[in-house]
């Protein structure tokens, strides 16, 4: 186990002010080099000298990547480096893009939201206290799974998705960006790519060592939203252990597309239960042509939770995860 100590070890600081100066230095030192946004999981790997790179690349100058702005379609795109606390009030996020804006407005604490970032948020590593004081597992590049023996301590952890890690994803802002279509813009010094919010997410069957589609020299540079489905409902909720600073235990985002009194067009998506944002395209596909009732959120509810399996302390999550896409539907706003 590592040993907390309470000095952070010697790097290089670089601070660009262009997109294209951070994918240089990016590329120069490749796996030694750290990108830095509002530093709030970064300082927790350093001071637990969990992470000790030899560059840190900070990105708080990097103007071209923060705020929002009208997108393309009537849409809107969000720079990666924009504050949460932002975010949570813009007018437009608050008026187009409800479900965004409750996300980001429930993450940790007011002083933690005004220095974290949207990107980060995103692309924040697992929470996995095994993982992250230093034990040599799966996702560390070790060979096992210390969360997922006989006697560990797993109540924060998967009950679906798992492959040999059994960590879940912590992010607030994933699973509301999945199910509003939202799209990732990466760049790196070969050029742009954008992916669906759905896809940027991956799993330990893909990369057991990563959370997202992101690789060495990639750079999120911002989020990209649709025009928002007309009159949609919509509902999210994060369930924790206390009111504030704490992650999700379980949280559901859904956007409902209602006509003539019955569901037409649906995305439920649950995070904090897998190593992904988990959109559950089964409920979406069951409950297309219902109405969006207790009858339509208790069937939701059961075909959400086929298939979970628990592990020695959060069988609770299946219980929780049930009820949860049961409420999105039945009391969406």
């Amino acid at each position: 186990m590592a040993v907390i100590r309470d000095m952070i070890p010697p790097f290089e600081l670089y601070q660009p002010a262009e997109i294209d100066d951070a994918l240089r230095l990016m590329d120069q030192y490749g796996d030694q080099g750290w990108v830095l946004a509002g530093g709030l999981d970064t300082f927790d790997w350093f001071k637990d000298r969990i992470k000790r790179p030899q560059a840190v690349i900070d990105l708080a100058a990097v103007e071209e990547i923060r705020g929002i702005a009208a997108g393309a379609d009537g849409g809107l795109e969000i720079g990666a480096m924009t504050s949460l606390t932002d975010v949570a009030d813009h007018a437009d996020v608050q008026g187009r893009y409800p479900l965004l804006a409750e996300a980001a407005g429930l993450v940790a604490t007011p002083q933690i939201r005004n220095q974290g970032t949207l990107g980060g948020n995103i692309v924040q590593d697992t929470r996995c206290w095994y993982y992250r004081s230093g034990w040599p597992c799966y996702r560390a590049g070790g060979n096992i799974c210390y969360a997922a023996t006989a006697r560990s301590m797993n109540r924060e952890h998967c009950i679906v998705g798992a492959s040999r890690c059994v960590a879940v994803n912590p992010s607030d802002t994933a699973p509301a960006l999945v199910a509003l279509d939202a799209e990732m813009v990466v760049a790196s010094s070969s050029g742009e790519r954008t992916f669906p919010a759905a896809d940027f997410f991956i799993g330990p069957d893909i990369d057991i060592e990563r959370m997202t589609v992101l690789e060495p020299g990639d750079l999120l540079t911002r989020i990209a939203l649709p025009a928002p489905w007309e009159g949609a409902r919509w509902y999210f909720e994060k369930i924790r252990d206390r009111k504030s600073w704490d992650f999700s235990l379980v949280s559901v985002a859904s956007m409902l597309r209602v006509e003539g009194g019955a569901i037409a067009d649906a995305r439920i998506v649950v995070n904090s239960i897998a190593p992904f944002p988990v959109r559950m395209t089964a409920v979406e596909t069951a409950i297309r042509g219902r109405e969006p009732n207790e009858e339509t959120g208790q069937l939701a509810g059961e075909i959400a939770i086929e298939g979970a399996r628990a592990l020695r302390h959060n069988d609770y999550k299946i219980a929780l995860t049930r009820n949860l896409v049961k409420r999105s539907i039945r009391d969406a706003a």
